[in-house]
């Protein structure tokens, strides 16, 4: 139903330009290449791969801990039905495994409250990112779109939206060169698609 939507609302603004005059002038340009292409989307995958890195150390570290808490916990129950020891002293063992039993459960409880609360940042802060890459290439896109008199630029990546496009009148390169002008890195090898975006245009 969304690209539904979306394809009547490009067909409408493609018949209202088409209706404007002869001179009409319609680019496509292929969205997805060009964020992958992007040398910010490159920079940007590089920040998230580290988040994620640094989220399994801690991942890591937090469930080695909860492992040596449960192997402790074995120990101590196992020396609380000990018989050679007083009846005294099992029962003190007893007690601290059952607030051993307590850490382990609370343990357990800040691991995936942590791990959910991560990854749901790490989720916005990749959606945000997504987000902020897309608008910066739109507005290279109307720029180019501005510079060569194109009244109207589809997204070709799309392909709900556009069936047929000459390639002729795309534009992606020539955004790509302005948009990669002055890259600090290497902008052959493009990023792919790391971050959850969507490359209609609007």
């Amino acid at each position: 139903m969304k690209n539904l939507r979306s394809l009547i609302v490009t067909l409408t603004l493609v018949a209202a330009a088409l209706s404007a005059g002869a001179q009409t002038k319609l680019a496509t340009v292929d969205m997805k290449k060009l964020f992958n292409s992007y040398y910010k989307t490159t920079l940007a995958q590089s920040l998230l791969e580290k988040s994620r890195a640094d989220l399994r150390k801690d991942l890591k570290e937090m469930t080695d801990n909860l492992e040596k808490s449960q192997a402790d916990y074995k120990l101590i129950l196992d020396q609380s039905n000990d018989p050679a020891i007083s009846a005294e002293e099992r029962e003190k063992r007893k007690q601290a495994a059952t607030d051993k039993a307590r850490e382990i459960n609370s343990s357990k409880t800040a691991l995936e409250q942590y791990q959910r609360q991560a990854e749901a940042s790490l989720s916005d802060k990749s959606q945000r990112m997504s987000a902020n890459l897309v608008t910066e290439i739109q507005k290279f896109v109307a720029e180019v779109a501005k510079a060569g008199s194109y009244s109207l630029v589809l997204n070709s990546a799309t392909a709900e939206v556009v069936v047929f496009h000459d390639t002729s009148t795309d534009i992606t390169e020539s955004v790509l060169k302005q948009a990669n002008a002055g890259a600090p890195i290497d902008v052959t090898k493009p990023a792919g698609l790391p971050l959850n975006v969507k490359t209609n245009l609007p």
